[in-house]
């Protein structure tokens, strides 16, 4: 009866591999499956005949799907698995007496035990390479001892989002080291109260990076709250509660941070000698004293700004600030998110400086209308859907430079009829005078962008030693793996940019650049192809092959399109919000490119269902209102819900900005909280948030999606410490000391929406013990 049984499911598989084989074939893909689906079902009829022949077969099916998986996907054990998994465990059953009694024939078992022991020998060689893996160090020489770190920042604090104005994420302090780092333990635990409740949006995330003035820290949560904590005990000092109100248009539900400035106008002691100003989700802009959280009165109208004015379509949800704005020469500059592909009727992407006392409107820079910076009078609006920046700018101010990161117009896929000056500005980095908000010079990063490939985070600004001497540098990560190294002075490249050939074919009355820009210092990933198609599975597997196979893909750059297209790296981002760190003392930086493809495809105007409720999120249907077309987009996954593409989806990297070599890059993160069970395996995870470095040549990343804070050595990536986190650590590390000299490394915990992660309201700190 079990071989009989046995029978039974090697044809029904059979069937499955070769029926989905051959659909596969007819899409040009391989032709494994089909080949070896036969060989399923003839061992299936061999077996049903009580013939031992059947285990001769087989042995050929483990050791030609041996070979096939070598040859196609090289000694990676994550690559194997899946390809002889399911075959190899099938083989151990045919090798049990239930399944072979009553064969007759020559023994079978000889070929088949060596045909597994073959397959084991493979496996157990491919654990212990990695041969995505790539190892090397970045110099530990300190290029420039005395480097310039931006603003007049003391070593032991942490005053703007990236630290100082120059957005480097570095701190001087060295008391922790890489000799000491694994000692790092517990130091304080705060809970804001502010977490996830069933009304909100999926998109409700905690990615704060705390400021640390004095003895406080200053913090903000998902539904803005302003928070000051105690720096060394944790124990809270004051809170704020704007009262804002749910409200389901909202893509996004989170602040990244809050601003400080110190009057020097004021008495210290006075009320509003310092102010803590808090951006919120329903568009205003409050200004805090510092000391206690009262509102300043005297700031905009009773303390508060509003954003909305001038505004064009200000629909309630649909504009509003999420990222700490930059206080630079007493101005408070303020970008915006706009919510994405919901309607070609969005608010502006207007960047707009404030007198940080007064509130009054100095300038403002319209994307769409970037010659007139004076002050817009009553009753005019900015240029609605004009390119935005949702994330925070940096600034030279010796140079009389603001830096800003700018996104696409929405909606994201469809390019017909964008305006000159939307071409010209989207997705790219622009350097605005400070003073009057002119543009001086712009660096695009993506031509005519249709695949929502926003410059997404802070600029990092850092001196670069080149064979002409030193010169003022940005350096700029983007959703598709480019690094820009820029003369900020100018724009123009440190390291090389060239334009490269892109696919063509967009939809009748849209079109594509022939070329875009590709930076020599990229993380960009190679194009996928059948091989690089994952599962748990070789069936889930074999799905991917079929739906990637029945995509428009043509690598990067691949236009939207009805049928379906696969963008890669998808709109998630190599680099996302959180950015890189540099160090500006070695002139090397530190981040962790992410690896997701996603899938978009365009669906006409007559075929997009009625609207419903609860929308808040970039994932499904977009329904860009008023345009030809709505578009789905989501990631793309297997039947089981998981990537189609292989690991490693996340890794750990290092590259010296003065060579634009990549020094190394390790997986990282492990699927203990992706699975039902705590598997530890480091496959390597996808991840959102940013890294910081130390002088005592560590670098700090939460971020990935298995609940860990990390510290690595920052010239060979190599981790030296880890602590669990009690929710997701999607958010940016900060570190400072306090008035008996110790170092705390802080970061927040309160998970992300759309990556799943366990929610809450977690700062947790470490530091040495005493």
């Amino acid at each position: 009866m079990a071989t009989i049984l046995t029978a039974v499911i090697l044809a029904l598989i059979g069937l499955v591999l070769g029926g989905g084989g051959i659909r596969l074939v007819m899409l040009g893909g391989s032709w494994y499956y089909v080949i070896v689906g036969l060989a399923f079902l003839i061992t299936a009829w061999l077996l049903f005949r009580r013939r031992s022949t059947g285990l001769w077969l087989y042995a050929a099916i483990v050791i030609g799907t041996l070979c096939w998986a070598v040859w196609e996907a090289g000694f990676d054990w994550w690559d194997l698995g899946p390809r002889g998994g399911v075959i190899v465990l099938l083989a151990l059953w045919l090798l049990t007496p239930w399944a072979r009694r009553g064969l007759t024939g020559p023994d079978g078992r000889a070929p088949l035990i060596l045909a597994v022991l073959a397959s084991l020998a493979v496996a157990g060689y491919s654990m212990t390479a990695d041969p995505k893996d790539i190892a090397g160090e970045l110099s530990a020489d300190k290029v420039t001892p005395t480097a310039d770190l931006g603003g007049n920042v003391p070593e032991g604090e942490w005053h703007f989002y990236g630290r100082t104005p120059y957005g480097q994420r570095y701190s001087p302090l060295n008391q922790i080291t890489v000799d000491n780092v694994a000692s790092l333990q517990p130091a304080w635990t705060y809970r804001t109260g502010d977490v996830k409740g069933p009304d909100d949006i999926g998109e409700t995330t905690y990615q704060v990076t705390p400021l640390k003035i004095g003895d406080a820290l200053y913090i903000c949560t998902p539904h803005n709250f302003a928070i000051a904590i105690d720096a060394t005990t944790g124990k809270e000092k004051w809170r704020f509660d704007p009262k804002i109100k749910l409200d389901p248009n909202r893509q996004h539900q989170t602040c990244r941070g809050v601003s400080y400035y110190a009057d020097g106008k004021i008495a210290a002691g006075q009320p509003c000698a310092a102010r803590v100003y808090l951006p919120t989700s329903d568009a205003r802009l409050i200004a805090l004293d510092a000391a206690n959280g009262q509102v300043c009165a005297s700031f905009a109208e009773g303390g508060t700004l509003n954003l909305l004015a001038n505004m064009p379509y200000p629909k309630s949800g649909y504009y509003y600030s999420t990222s700490a704005p930059l206080i630079v020469g007493g101005k408070i500059i303020v970008g915006g998110a706009v919510n994405d592909n919901y309607s070609t009727q969005e608010p502006s992407g207007v960047i707009r400086a404030f007198d940080v006392d007064s509130g009054a409107l100095l300038w403002n820079w319209d994307s769409g209308n970037p010659d007139q910076t004076t002050p817009l009078p009553a009753g005019q609006t900015y240029t609605n859907n004009s390119p935005n920046m949702w994330s925070t700018p940096s600034t030279d101010e010796k140079l009389g430079l603001l830096y800003v990161p700018l996104g696409n117009q929405t909606p994201d896929q469809l390019g017909a009829g964008r305006s000159a000056n939307v071409e010209k500005f989207s997705s790219s980095i622009t350097a605005l005078d400070l003073n009057s908000g002119q543009v001086r010079w712009v660096r695009q990063t993506v031509h005519h962008d249709l695949w929502d490939m926003d410059v997404p985070a802070q600029p990092s600004l850092v001196d670069i030693t080149t064979s002409s001497g030193v010169v003022p540098g940005l350096v700029g990560p983007t959703k598709q793996g480019d690094l820009y190294v820029l003369d900020r002075r100018s724009g123009e490249p440190i390291i090389p940019v060239k334009e490269v050939p892109a696919p063509g074919g967009a939809i009748e009355g849209d079109h594509t650049s022939p070329t875009q820009p590709e930076s020599d210092l990229s993380f960009n990933p190679k194009p996928l192809t059948g091989a690089d198609m994952w599962g748990i599975t070789m069936f889930d597997q074999l799905a991917c092959r079929i739906e990637l196979k029945g995509l428009r893909y043509e690598g990067r750059y691949t236009p939207p399109s009805e049928q379906g297209s696969l963008v890669y790296p998808g709109n998630f981002g190599v680099f996302n919000w959180g950015g890189v760190a540099v160090d500006p003392v070695r002139q090397v930086m530190f981040g962790m490119p992410t690896y997701l493809a996603f899938k978009s495809q365009l669906i006409p105007r007559d075929q997009v269902p009625p609207p419903d409720e609860g929308r808040g999120s970039e994932q499904g249907l977009n329904r860009n209102e008023g345009a030809p077309y709505a578009v789905v987009m989501g990631p793309f996954l297997s039947p089981l819900g998981i990537p189609c593409q292989a690991p490693p989806w996340g890794f750990v990297a290092g590259a010296d900005l003065r060579t634009g070599k990549i020094a190394y890059k390790h997986r990282n993160g492990t699927v203990r909280d992706m699975t039902p069970l705590p598997l530890p395996f480091k496959v390597g995870v996808p991840g959102i948030g940013g890294p910081m470095i130390t002088a005592g040549g560590v670098a700090f990343l939460g971020a990935a999606v298995d609940d860990y804070l990390r510290a690595y050595d920052l010239t060979t990536g190599r981790q030296l410490w880890k602590a669990r986190l009690p929710a997701g650590g999607q958010s940016t590390p900060m570190t400072y000391t306090v008035a008996d000299g110790r170092q705390f490394v802080v970061i927040v915990a309160g998970g992300h929406g759309s990556v799943g992660t366990k929610p809450g309201d977690y700062v947790m700190a470490y530091a040495l013990p005493k």
